[in-house]
């Protein structure tokens, strides 16, 4: 079976682990942990990184260093993994669900007009599925409705816009380093920001609120959400690697659009040039859940995973309720996607027969 991901793991990975075993450097503390942090905001170019458990505990630290508490509101994409609506509402506040753009499947600016109240206070774009959205407009919308913006780069390491890193622009950027992920850390996360009070406050959150000239004084309840050394020594050595990381991915999405961009049952996604290539993903003309589900029973019976895109969000139970814009396209979009095997180690052969194989399904099921 050809999978939809596989971590890349052929650097300085298992020697930095080693170190971290040979050491007994394996919790919270550890000089893997400052140096992922330093090689991230380098990258980000922001002036901070704060490393964390996970991408889900990052969107949670940001929302608590931000002070959103209780009762307030927090726009987030209907389009979206669950973790992003998830973090909102750990704090008691309340997602409002918006909709994203046909084209580029990002959070519509336009569509959030609509939903702001006296209680909202942030709005979270999510740069899904590796393409960054209008931020100049986002940050516009924020500025003129004295929004925090924090950035879900969950999908999207290396993206660019307008010539800036994602995650160096809003607020806060919040990456995850699952193993599915362009750079991962097995678990783990990473909150960027330009703020040294920001900056400043995520660290005593993270660990526990303790007081950070009088060790083991609490001033405050906090969480433990660190990074240990060895997911940290895992980073630093895919951080290495990044722009090789992200120059094959690119290759592989070059091939891809090559070939089913010819087919006319085949939508691309409107893309810009500094996107970056997570899972490769388009959807398919006429197509609904049901149709998706056979084709991927197809392809599993070729030997190849894929994946259908993400359900909107009003549609599960926790957020049904949820106040939120007419939603037609996360709809749309949601039920019509499709994403592929996307990974360093996929050879361009198998990513021209896995394509291939995808329009020849496609042309005895339409």
């Amino acid at each position: 079976m050809i999978p939809i991901a596989k971590a890349c793991l052929d650097g300085n990975e298992k020697k930095y682990l080693a170190q971290c075993v040979d050491t007994e450097w394996i919790s919270s503390a550890g000089k893997f942990v400052d140096e992922f942090e330093k090689l991230n905001s380098s990258f980000y170019d922001t002036k901070y990184a704060v490393a964390v458990s996970n991408g889900t505990v990052a969107l949670h630290l940001a929302l608590l260093a931000l002070g959103i508490k209780e009762g307030d509101e927090v726009i987030v994409p209907d389009f979206t993994f669950a973790a992003t609506a998830n973090a909102v509402l750990y704090i008691g506040a309340k997602p409002v669900l918006c909709d994203v753009k046909a084209d580029s499947w990002n959070i519509d600016i336009d569509k959030c007009k609509n939903l702001l109240s006296d209680k909202t206070k942030a709005i979270i774009p999510v740069h899904v599925y590796g393409q960054a959205c209008d931020m100049d407009e986002i940050m516009t919308f924020a500025k003129e409705n004295n929004l925090f913006v924090i950035e879900d780069c969950a999908e999207a390491h290396g993206a660019e816009y307008k010539g800036k890193r994602i995650g160096s622009i809003g607020d806060i950027g919040c990456f995850s380093f699952f193993g599915n992920k362009i750079i991962t850390t097995g678990e783990g996360g990473i909150c960027t920001t330009n703020s040294q009070e920001l900056n400043d406050r995520m660290r005593v959150l993270r660990d526990h609120g303790m007081n950070k000239s009088k060790r083991y004084w609490h001033d405050e309840v906090g969480y433990n959400y660190r990074m240990t050394n060895m997911q940290a020594a895992i980073g630093v050595a895919q951080m290495e690697n990044v722009d090789t990381i992200l120059k094959k991915r690119n290759e592989i999405e070059a091939l891809y659009n090559s070939i089913l961009g010819k087919s006319e049952h085949i939508i691309l996604r409107k893309e810009d040039k500094d996107k970056v290539n997570w899972l490769y993903s388009f959807m398919i003309k006429d197509a609904d859940l049901e149709m998706i589900t056979k084709i991927q029973e197809e392809l599993k019976s070729e030997g190849i995973d894929s994946r259908s895109f993400f359900f909107p969000l009003h549609k599960m139970p926790p957020y049904k309720d949820l106040k939120k814009s007419n939603l037609d396209n996360s709809i749309s979009i949601s039920a019509r996607g499709l994403s592929l095997p996307t990974y360093n180690q996929l050879e361009l052969t198998t990513v021209e027969h896995i394509a291939n194989t995808v329009l020849s399904i496609l042309e005895n099921k339409i």
